[in-house]
C-alpha cells in the first residue's frame, strides 16, 4: 500500500508540474486561432479576429494558400511564418460541420472504438483518430479530441475489468507515470509539425506513423496469435520477457496479477513510448499492450486490462495540455464518449468469454486493416504539400477508398468481438444447463 501511495502521489505531482509548465498553451507567434471576417482576393489579404485579442488584424496570404481554404465566419487556425508573423502560410478550418450523417458515423466510430478498447485495452484510438480524419477533421484536432474522451472511458473500462480480476494496478500506475512524460514530448512534436507544415503536414505525419507502426506491431501480434492458435491456444511469455525478468536491477517490483517480478527500469521505456505515441498520433495502446506482453511478460488479458489504467493517467494529463492549446472539439469528444462508454463495457464483458489469444487476433487484424486505410490517404497529403502531382479526381477516389477500408475495419472488429462473445455466452449457458440437468438426475 505504501508503494501504491507513492506512485499515486507521483502521478498527481507530475500532472501538476506539466500543467504549470505548459500553462502558456500553444507557442505564440507561430499559429493563431480565430475567425476570418473579410477576404480581399485582389490584395491577397484577410481581416482576422484572433481568439486572444479584441482587435482585428490584417494578414497577408502566401501564394501557396488556395482560395477555397478561406472560410468566413468559421473558426480556423492560421499558420504564420516564424519570421514574419503577418504572413499566412496555411489556413485550416478547426471544426467540421456536424450533419446527421457525420453524427451517426461519429457515434458508430465511438461505439466500436469503445468496444475495441474494452476488449484489447488499446483505447481504440487507432480506430477513432483515422475515423475522424476520414470526415475531414484536422489531424491535430482529431488527436486532441480523441485524447480528451479517452481518460473517462478508460476509467470505466479499467474499473470494469478490475472487478473481473484482470487489472494489475501497480503495473498500470507505474507505466502511467512515465507515460505522462512521453505525452508532453509527443504533444510538442505534433505542435512543431503543425506549425512548420500546417494541416497537410500534420495529416501526412499521422498517416505515415500509423502505417509504419501498425504494419510492424500489428503484423507481429497477428503472427503471434496465429502461432498460439496452432499450438492449442496456450499463451507463453516471450523469450525477451523471460530474459529481462532475470536481470536484477533495483528497485525490483512484484506484479501479482501479471505474475511477474521485474526491474522497474524496464517498465519506464514502455510507458514513455506509450505516452509519446498517444500524444503524437493519439495512439499509445498498440505500443503499451504489446510492450507489456513481449517486454514485461504479462499475458494479453492482463496487459489489455492494465493498459486502460495507463490510458486514464496519460489521457488526463494530455487533455490538460490540448485544452490549453485550444484544439479540442468538445462536440466530437462528447459524441464519441457517449457511444464508447457503452461499447467499452460490452468489450470488457467480452474478455470473460473468449480465449486470451483471440485478443491478439482482433488487435492484429484491425491494426493491419487500418494501416491500409491510412496508406491510401498518404498520396493526397503529399499532393497537398506539393511533393507530388495528383489529379483531384484521383485524390478524391483515394480518400473514398480510405474511408471505405476504415468502415470495413470497424465492422470486422465489431463482428469478431461480438460473434465470439455471443458464442462464449451460449457455451457457458449450455454448460450451466448440463450441470443443472445432472443435479436433477
Amino acid at each position: 500500500m505504501k508503494k501504491l501511495a507513492v506512485i499515486l502521489l507521483a502521478i498527481v505531482l507530475t500532472i501538476s508540474f506539466s500543467s504549470s509548465v505548459f500553462a502558456g498553451g500553444a507557442p505564440r507567434g507561430v499559429f493563431k486561432k480565430g475567425i476570418i471576417t473579410e477576404f480581399n482576393e485582389q490584395a491577397g489579404t484577410i481581416l482576422f479576429s484572433p481568439n486572444d485579442a479584441e482587435e482585428e488584424i490584417t494578414l497577408t496570404l502566401d501564394k501557396s494558400v488556395k482560395q477555397d481554404e478561406i472560410t468566413l465566419g468559421k473558426r480556423v487556425i492560421v499558420s504564420l511564418d516564424t519570421k514574419d508573423h503577418s504572413l499566412v502560410l496555411n489556413v485550416t478550418r478547426m471544426f467540421i460541420d456536424l450533419n446527421i450523417k457525420n453524427m451517426l458515423f461519429i457515434l458508430f466510430v465511438g461505439f466500436v472504438g469503445g468496444l475495441v478498447s474494452g476488449f484489447i485495452g488499446s483505447g481504440g484510438a487507432f480506430v477513432l483518430t483515422p475515423g475522424m480524419m476520414s470526415l475531414g477533421v484536422p489531424a491535430a484536432v482529431a488527436v486532441a479530441s480523441n485524447m480528451c474522451h479517452k481518460f473517462p472511458k478508460a476509467m470505466v473500462g479499467a474499473y470494469k475489468r478490475l472487478k473481473y480480476g484482470q487489472v494489475d494496478l501497480k503495473l498500470g500506475l507505474i507505466m502511467g507515470v512515465s507515460a505522462i512524460a512521453g505525452v508532453q514530448i509527443g504533444i510538442k512534436v505534433q505542435e512543431y509539425i503543425f506549425n512548420a507544415w500546417g494541416d497537410a503536414g500534420s495529416n501526412l505525419y499521422v498517416s505515415i506513423a500509423f502505417v509504419a507502426i501498425l504494419v510492424t506491431v500489428g503484423g507481429y501480434v497477428f503472427r503471434d496469435a496465429m502461432k498460439i492458435a496452432k499450438t492449442g491456444g496456450e499463451e507463453k511469455p516471450s523469450k525477451l520477457a523471460l530474459a529481462i525478468q532475470k536481470i536484477n536491477i533495483p528497485p525490483m517490483i512484484q506484479l501479482k496479477t501479471a505474475n511477474v517480478r521485474i526491474s522497474v527500469w524496464f517498465t519506464v521505456p514502455v510507458g514513455f513510448a506509450t505516452g509519446l505515441m498517444a500524444a503524437t498520433i493519439a495512439v499509445g495502446g498498440f505500443v503499451g499492450v504489446p510492450g507489456m506482453m513481449y517486454v514485461i511478460g504479462a499475458s494479453s488479458l492482463v496487459a489489455s486490462a492494465s493498459e486502460l489504467v495507463v490510458a486514464f493517467t496519460m489521457g488526463f494529463a494530455g487533455s490538460i495540455k490540448w485544452a490549453m492549446a485550444g484544439l479540442i472539439d468538445i462536440r466530437l469528444t462528447l459524441l464519441i464518449l457517449a457511444a464508447s462508454l457503452f461499447g467499452v463495457q460490452l468489450g470488457a464483458l467480452g474478455t470473460t468469454y473468449v480465449k486470451e489469444h483471440l485478443i491478439k487476433v482482433v488487435m492484429g487484424s484491425i491494426m493491419l486493416i487500418v494501416a491500409v486505410s491510412r496508406g491510401l490517404a498518404i498520396p493526397k497529403y503529399l499532393a497537398d504539400l506539393g511533393l507530388i502531382s495528383l489529379q483531384p479526381s484521383t485524390a478524391n477516389m483515394l480518400m473514398k477508398a480510405s474511408f471505405a477500408v476504415m468502415a470495413a475495419a470497424l465492422l470486422i472488429g465489431a463482428f469478431i468481438i461480438l460473434k465470439n462473445m455471443i458464442r462464449g455466452m451460449r457455451m457457458e449457458k449450455q454448460g450451466e444447463v448440463k450441470i443443472a440437468a445432472h443435479h436433477i438426475k
